[in-house]
């Protein structure tokens, strides 16, 4: 199969690609994201359109922020666009005229770091989005996991603290309350609280209060050496390392890629995480480990493995 696209539903627009075999996007169109589900559809499709106006088309593979069925057609559950056993494959393709994939957002983005970004070379990979929340997605036997009923890889959900913290889910305890940007932000609040001496660099580029920091200014005053950033960074990774530890003890990949907003600090999170892996890793000296490896694609991945998966069919 030739050139595909790939459609990327943002909270803001929505960006379709033309991917071609090798991964390359060679033409983008972007469209604001309506406020409603119709619109949503329709923009959509017109983005698609415009998009491949120059090209041959032969699929459209839709990355979607939400609960996607075993067919890779219905949305069932779609937590920030009032989608609910929403018939996404037949509305576009009414449209478009065109045949269309429906897939997890994360998912996609795993798919498309394991053919064209940082999983090159991997049979086996995990792949893990620390972001506002923690999604993910798996590939075993080169093979795209999806479960039985389409809805496996909820990483972000698996509970962590039995009674923990409360998650927007409705349950507590759930992973991403301790390893996402999210948490990241309230690890670095609650120490600028207990210890402003210690965060003058962070207060600094907020409004001077705790409650004033932001993800942003976090990084940038980890960067700067500031020792309340610094060991906001090391809890964040403290979770996430022993997050993908129980990950490789029911999936055994070769290696883990880490995306997200998160991952973007580089080193920063990364050399923590892979320290505290190892440090809750069952059997950490008898096995061998898989790598943890930074994600590639960036904002693209989910784009151009929505675009492949289409390709596949």
């Amino acid at each position: 199969m030739g050139l595909t696209i790939g459609v990327d539903i943002g909270g803001t627009k929505i960006a379709a690609g033309v991917v071609d075999e090798e991964g390359t996007i060679l033409e983008t169109h972007t469209v604001p994201t309506p406020s409603t589900p119709d619109g949503i559809v329709e923009s959509i499709c017109t983005a698609v359109a415009g998009a491949g106006r120059d090209h041959d088309i032969e699929a459209v593979g839709i990355g979607a922020a939400g609960y996607v069925d075993d067919k890779r057609a219905t949305v069932l559950f779609a937590p920030n666009i009032d989608w609910r056993n929403e018939p996404l494959k037949d509305e576009v393709e009414q449209r478009a005229g065109l045949p269309v994939v429906v897939e997890n957002d994360a998912n996609a983005a795993a798919w498309g770091e394991y053919r064209f970004g940082a999983g090159r070379g991997h049979e086996d990979v995990v792949c893990v989005t620390l972001g506002t929340g923690i999604g993910g997605g798996v590939i075993i036997g080169n093979k795209l996991r999806r479960g039985r009923f389409g809805v496996a890889a909820e990483f972000g959900h698996v509970r962590m603290v039995p009674d923990g913290l409360l998650c927007g889910c409705g349950n507590q305890g759930c992973w991403e309350q301790y390893a996402s940007g999210r948490a990241l932000v309230r690890y670095a609040r609650q120490r600028a609280r207990a210890t402003p001496e210690n965060a003058g660099v962070l207060l600094g580029l907020g409004d001077g209060t705790p409650d004033g920091i932001e993800g942003k200014h976090v990084s940038d005053a980890a960067r700067a050496g500031d020792p309340v950033a610094v060991d906001s960074f090391r809890e964040l990774a403290r979770w996430a390392g022993a997050g993908l530890a129980d990950l490789a003890s029911l999936l055994d990949p070769s290696a883990f890629i880490v995306g997200g907003g998160v991952s973007d600090e580089g080193e920063l999170v990364l050399d923590p995480i892979r320290r505290s892996f190892r440090r809750w890793l069952v059997g950490s000296h008898w096995r061998p480990h898989a790598e943890v490896l930074a994600a590639q694609l960036g904002n693209r991945a989910g784009l151009v493995g929505a675009a492949d998966l289409a390709r596949q069919g």
